[in-house]
């Protein structure tokens, strides 16, 4: 094993860091664990201490409201501050460490006639839970493991901090092997997460997106227009439907390969014009219902359709659908002289409950286009050209 591998618990840098959102999110749930048991522990010692109980004495009592007010200020942080502690999830470890460890060592100093415990306890407690880079976690294990012997040596009998020695170098290395192996196996745990992630978003792909084109597959669509619909209030939406003009002429004329190249050309158009963003495919059904963004889909053959949203009215979308029509037009190469179609427009009303009633207007106004002499824009609601 490579010295690099070694400080990520034995996988390479670009595989930890494939796994760096989990192992944050991860911490961070450790920490609201782990300070909360803290900050448990430290009320019970307060209620001791002022109760003069298991021999915790009243001159006790600013220490641990000291840590009491700590441990709770950090929770607060952790709770309401999320995205900061995502964001400086390593300080935020750290600092937690460090005000635990300081606690076991204060803890130690107060009892110089006892050998240490709860400092080795929440060393051998952090081995188990955070997750960071092995090197950084030697650092600071072996860094408050000296100030513990440092201060033990200092504040108690020679005897009683060879003791202390003795444990802290047992559970030290007893920490660095239960950490580095507890770690290994959760990465393993975070990588094999992200492999069925993969899995469920190449399954989500292709149970909603048209191979061909990119665009929603008919049942797809028509699931996201029925979330938006039920979402919708007053926003102003239309439906479109597009049909290529003379489409069987291309495939006998060019051959099924053009006529393919026509549809994939047609569906790239739909997505530019409409400005649909699917770089990440497997969250787009959920983008595509909370948020004002249009959406498309392929209904199958040479026929398409889009909701579109994020407009005031017809003066955007007609010079919208205009411009579409106008790339389709302009589309030269191997023959194919322009790519012409038929648009059908709906406008989405407060009446309609379900996409059936939009879509059959929307059909309606696309059969117009085609007796008008194709290769036009109609709305259902003028049935005329525009």
């Amino acid at each position: 094993m490579t010295v690099n591998r070694f400080n990520y618990y034995g996988y390479d840098r670009d595989t930890y860091y494939d796994c760096v959102d989990l192992i944050h999110t991860t911490n961070r749930k450790l920490m609201l664990i782990l300070n909360s048991w803290f900050l448990l522990v430290n009320l019970l010692y307060l209620v001791f201490s002022g109760l003069n109980l298991f021999g915790v004495t009243q001159e006790r009592i600013p220490f641990y409201t000291i840590y009491v007010v700590l441990a709770i200020v950090y929770d607060l942080i952790v709770l309401l501050f999320s995205a900061f502690v995502e964001k400086y999830n390593t300080l935020m470890v750290y600092v937690n460490i460090a005000i635990m460890l300081s606690y076991g060592i204060l803890t130690s100093m107060a009892q110089p006639y006892m050998p240490a415990t709860m400092f080795l306890v929440l060393l051998t407690i952090f081995s188990l839970s955070y997750i960071g880079k092995m090197y950084q976690m030697l650092f600071l294990s072996i860094v408050s493991c000296s100030i513990f012997l440092l201060t033990s040596f200092l504040y108690k009998t020679f005897s009683i901090a060879y003791h202390d020695m003795y444990n802290v170098c047992i559970v030290l290395i007893l920490a660095i092997g239960l950490h580095y192996t507890f770690q290994r196996t959760r990465m393993q745990q975070f990588i094999l997460y992200q492999r069925d992630l993969q899995i469920q978003r190449e399954l989500e792909v292709k149970s909603s997106f048209d191979a061909l084109t990119s665009l929603l597959n008919r049942g797809r669509f028509f699931s996201i227009a029925e979330e938006v619909l039920s979402y919708a209030d007053d926003e102003y939406m239309v439906i479109c439907l597009l049909d290529l003009d003379g489409f069987k002429e291309i495939n006998d004329n060019l051959g099924h390969q053009m006529g393919d190249k026509a549809i994939q050309i047609a569906g790239k158009t739909i997505l530019e014009t409409l400005g649909i963003d699917l770089s990440e495919k497997w969250s787009f059904t959920e983008k595509a219902i909370k948020e004002n963004v249009s959406f498309a889909g392929r209904l199958g053959g040479d026929e398409f359709i889009a909701l579109i949203r994020g407009k005031s009215g017809q003066d955007e979308i007609i010079p919208l659908l205009k411009e579409m029509l106008a790339s389709l037009n302009s589309v030269r190469f191997d023959g194919l002289d322009g790519i012409h179609a038929s648009f059908g427009v709906t406008q989405l009303s407060a009446k309609d409950k379900d996409i059936d009633s939009a879509y059959k207007r929307a059909d309606e106004a696309l059969y117009a286009s085609k007796r008008a002499g194709k290769n036009q824009i109609h709305f259902s609601e003028e049935l005329q050209a525009v």
